[in-house]
């Protein structure tokens, strides 16, 4: 390694390569490894003391929000944003299911098969590249603009296990987004708080906290029978989720 360039052994040229970040000193060993897309990375073990390499603490926001996670709508704020779902499974999926039509033609064990593999593997590896490359984007946002971010916490090993949704619940990538709001959040030194996945978030009025014994998810609005207040049904769970996020802060400091 020399002046920003990485060499390997009897290599007289540097390797043509992008770096994701600086090092934080010279690296004490290197791995290179290659994916099923073909594709190869560079990892690299580093030293640093306790807060070099981390990102600096950002400064205090006095803003809260909480979040509702969806399929129409990856998330939804109790500010009434809703984010949107870019579908990237579903924006690929006919040219996936053609390349792997014509994997299945190919011969086992043949050069034309192992080039068909290849080009299904990349498309796949471009699938998760946008999926990931929107849920950081995503939550870089959320962290960015809040100090402290409430959301429910979700068994999404449990719910994918429906086979009508498995695949959308898949792409929403919510695992993965939770788990990215809190690695940055502790590096900002915010805060993201989860609440019961069992509390009634959508079906309970944020207004006046009356609670509907059934609310199917066919029913996107809704109006209070106590307070006759109007909901949205996404946003109102936002709102639920951010009241009971907070009180559970405030309760447990």
């Amino acid at each position: 390694m020399k002046s920003g360039q990485l060499f390997i052994a009897k290599s007289k040229e540097p390797l043509s390569i992008r770096w994701s970040r600086e090092l934080s000193s010279e690296p004490s060993s290197i791995t290179i490894s290659k994916d099923r897309a073909g594709r190869y990375f560079v990892s690299m073990l580093c030293e640093f003391e306790a807060k070099r390499g981390r990102p600096s603490p950002m400064p205090i926001s006095n803003k809260t929000v909480g979040i509702d996670l969806g399929l129409h709508d990856l998330f939804i704020t109790s500010d009434g944003e809703k984010s949107g779902n870019p579908r990237h499974t579903k924006r690929y999926e006919r040219k996936l299911a053609y390349l792997q039509r014509q994997l299945s033609k190919k011969q086992k064990g043949s050069s034309n098969r192992a080039k068909a593999k290849l080009k299904v593997a990349r498309l796949h590896a471009k699938i998760a590249d946008c999926r990931m490359d929107a849920t950081h984007k995503a939550s870089r946002k959320l962290i960015n603009e809040n100090q402290v971010v409430c959301v429910e916490s979700l068994k999404v090993k449990g719910m994918i296990k429906n086979p009508k949704l498995a695949k959308h619940i898949a792409d929403a990538n919510w695992g993965e987004f939770v788990r990215q709001l809190q690695y940055k959040a502790e590096w900002a030194e915010r805060q993201v708080v989860e609440i019961d996945r069992f509390f009634p978030s959508s079906k309970r009025c944020s207004g006046c906290g009356f609670v509907h014994e059934s609310l199917p998810l066919s029913i996107r609005e809704w109006e209070c029978p106590e307070c006759k207040a109007h909901h949205d049904r996404d946003i109102n769970a936002a709102l639920n989720i951010k009241t009971a996020g907070l009180a559970g802060l405030v309760g447990g400091a």
